[in-house]
């Protein structure tokens, strides 16, 4: 670890010394990215700095323990010793927490998508909540929300829906959300009372740019057509509704949100973009899993992960053993409180990983 800091350091003191060098300035794009990559390094210097700072007081202190005769000044070398010995840990921690790989995709902006799975209507309008929670709670992050496919029941319920989540941060919110989520409760159309328990499959994509996900116009077919559901008086009387078909890979994007079909081609093509890099994530994830099992996970779209149960307002998330007795407040966008442990046991899984491998 402590060579990974050193490394650290000295990648930032060579970061800083280019950056004071007056022709740098000139490339104003490597100029940019210097400072980002500075502005990265600086927390870990600071923090390593902090841990060297009181690596010296513990020896120095110490050291004036064994030699100094004073009694008064003995005492408070080991007041200053005690001390510094306490810190050490928690700025040890703060170190390789510091060293953990951070996500590439934890900045983007994320496509969603939510089909209703086993249970019928009663599964489509629980998709159809889950996806108030999640605009209510991307709201609650100040990101914007734009939908671009939806297929409705005609009774308030989502057979499917896509939506875009547009804010910096926004994948690092979202991203445990992908996979299996299981509702617990009486449906309205049921007179007896019995509880239904019906499946709802969530699935989490960065957005990807043109660059990172390159796709081949003659792998795509492009279909125009008439919009349905709401949208003003445009919506049916233009072509202005796209579908996109990925021929190698069979899938299908439609986008029908905006009136304009060069804006809805566009919005096709960065879902199609993520979708295919989710596919190849996919993959990986699973030839990951056979080697080592994640116990939070972020690519598992069979997993079931969370079961909500109304009769007893219980949310459950089953990767981390977390039970919460507030299942309104969350469908009402408070998903920090599942959210922030999720990150948490992340975190310290990762953690623990550095730890063995250090």
């Amino acid at each position: 670890m402590f060579e990974k800091l050193k490394e650290t350091v000295l990648k930032y003191e060579e970061i800083t010394e280019r950056l004071n060098n007056p022709g740098t300035a000139d490339d104003s794009g490597q100029y940019m990215e210097l400072l980002k990559e500075q502005g990265r390094l600086l927390p870990i210097v600071e923090a390593y700095k902090a841990y060297e700072d009181n690596e010296k007081a513990i020896e120095e202190s110490g050291e004036m323990m064994k030699t100094e005769d004073d009694p008064e000044l003995k005492s408070l070398a080991k007041e200053e010793y005690n001390e510094a010995l306490k810190k050490r840990p928690e700025l040890e921690k703060e170190l390789k927490l510091m060293l953990i790989p951070k996500d590439a995709d934890d900045e983007r902006n994320v496509i969603v998508e939510i089909r209703a799975g086993a249970g019928g209507d009663e599964a489509a309008l629980f998709a159809s909540d889950l996806y108030r929670m999640y605009v209510k709670y991307a709201e609650k992050n100040r990101f914007s929300v734009e939908t671009t496919d939806l297929e409705d029941t005609g009774i308030g319920g989502f057979k499917y829906v896509s939506f875009m989540i547009n804010g910096k941060g926004a994948y690092s919110r979202f991203k445990y959300e992908s996979g299996v989520h299981r509702v617990q409760r009486v449906p309205e159309t049921e007179s007896g009372g019995r509880i239904h328990t019906s499946t709802v499959t969530v699935a989490i994509m960065p957005e990807k740019t043109e660059v990172e996900v390159e796709i081949d116009p003659k792998d795509c077919r492009i279909d125009v057509f008439r919009a349905s559901g709401n949208g003003g008086q445009c919506v049916n009387t233009t072509d202005s509704a796209v579908r996109l078909t990925h021929i190698p890979t069979g899938i299908v994007i439609s986008c029908q949100d905006e009136k304009s079909q060069i804006k809805n081609k566009a919005k096709a093509f960065k879902v199609l973009r993520a979708k295919l890099y989710d596919l190849n994530k996919e993959k990986a994830h699973e030839e990951e899993a056979s080697l080592r099992k994640s116990q939070v996970g972020t690519g598992d779209r069979s997993e079931k992960i969370r079961t909500y149960n109304f009769p007893q307002s219980r949310i459950t998330d089953h990767r981390i053993g977390l039970t919460l007795y507030s299942l309104e407040k969350v469908l009402e966008g408070d998903l920090d409180q599942v959210v922030e442990p999720l990150t948490g046991a992340d975190m310290a899984e990762k953690l623990a990983s550095l730890e063995e491998n250090s």
